[in-house]
């Protein structure tokens, strides 16, 4: 496993930080869920509640596959 260093502003909030690469992490395939939450230090469950707040779905559509009609 690798290791990274981040030197962040003191008013930024770590969890927040930890959720971001977390959820970036899952959405490209890296992390799976339940790494994503252990990394983010939070239960899957609410990794999987949470995650759309960072713009990744848990069922893999994106954004343009969510506004396509449906009969296409």
């Amino acid at each position: 496993m690798k290791s990274l260093t981040l030197t962040l502003p003191e008013e930024t909030n770590e969890q927040d930080v930890k959720m971001a690469v977390a959820a970036l992490l899952f959405d490209k395939g890296i992390l799976s869920s339940g790494q994503a939450a252990t990394y983010a230090g939070t239960t899957k469950r609410e990794f999987l509640l949470t995650v759309g707040n960072y713009g990744v779905s848990i069922f893999g559509e994106t954004p343009a596959d969510l506004s396509r009609p449906l009969n296409e």
